[in-house]
């Protein structure tokens, strides 16, 4: 009986189970080996880490958590979880069960991107979604945005003072007029057909829309759509919030004792939505292992 199980090893998984395992808390980490940042080169606004391979981060964080006699790792995914406060029993991909009083969920978020032919394998190295993130790679470049005019708005005022240049193209939808009128009031320039295809083009990206090309230093998407990379939250029956996340408190307890998350795929709701960001991920994970030692001690 594990005094915690963390689902999920990135920033947030590896932090909570750093926590846990200064405490002395027996604590096993399931690492399924599927990571948001998976195919990142580089990850960025990260103090100390700024440019640092988002691999070479895990790796250096499960070498430093292999110290910690408390903490066990196993490569493997969970299935399922069932149980209650104080006794979970979780079903791992392998076929074993393992049981916990409680259970950190950080397993994490994926990107379902709007459907543009290249954009799959462009994404994380060539195109982007996290201005803070890949914004400042492209200074004094042109770069383009994907996606619709709310959102593409949001994404010029954040980068206009960055780039040389933006280009917006609509995806599934043409603009408006008003529209236009709109981003190009921004600066930016509108094209005024349909994004049909991106691909990597040297050190760029060349951006199709009908029989129009045009080459840019970087691509960044203002719509798609994120998604629970597991099934969990169902499964618990966990209080969701209108984006779609799992509803946490200040120490990321869910709706349900005994079951904590951090990441991606949670927050508070006093926040509108979850924010892409190593270091938030990895505080929250150290918040939810503090609400684990808290829900342990408590009579």
């Amino acid at each position: 009986m594990y005094d915690a199980i963390v689902i999920g090893a990135g920033p947030a998984g590896l932090q909570a189970a750093l926590t846990l395992g200064r405490m002395h808390r027996p604590t096993l980490l399931l690492d399924s080996g599927e990571y948001r940042n998976g195919t990142v080169l580089h990850m960025h606004n990260v103090v100390a880490n700024d440019g640092t391979p988002p691999a070479e981060f895990r790796s250096t964080a499960r070498a430093q958590l292999a110290e910690y006699a408390d903490v066990e790792i196993r490569d493997v995914g969970a299935q399922t979880v069932t149980g209650g406060e104080g006794a979970f029993t979780v079903l791992l991909a392998d076929g074993a069960s393992v049981d916990t009083k409680s259970v950190i969920l950080a397993t994490g978020v994926a990107d379902d991107l709007p459907p543009v032919p290249g954009l799959q394998d462009l994404w994380g190295v060539k195109a982007f979604s996290c201005p803070f993130c890949d914004g400042h790679e492209h200074a004094g470049r042109s770069i383009a945005i994907l996606g619709p005019a709310p959102r593409a708005e949001h994404l010029i005022g954040l980068l206009g003072r960055i780039v040389a240049d933006i280009t917006v193209f609509p995806v599934e939808q043409e603009f408006s007029t008003d529209e236009r009128q709109s981003l190009e009031s921004l600066g930016a320039r509108v094209n005024a057909g349909l994004v049909t295809a991106v691909a990597s083009d040297a050190d760029g990206v060349r951006v199709s829309a009908g029989d129009d090309e045009q080459t840019v230093a970087g691509v960044f998407v203002a719509s798609g759509s994120l998604r629970h990379r597991a099934p969990f939250a169902d499964q618990l029956g966990l209080h969701l919030l209108p984006s779609g996340s799992i509803e946490i408190d200040d120490f990321g307890r869910t709706s349900a004792p005994g079951v904590f998350a951090a990441g991606d795929l949670a927050h508070r709701a006093s926040l509108p939505g979850p924010m892409a960001s190593v270091l938030l991920a990895a505080a929250a994970g150290q918040l939810a292992a503090v609400g684990v030692i808290q829900s342990l001690m408590a009579p």
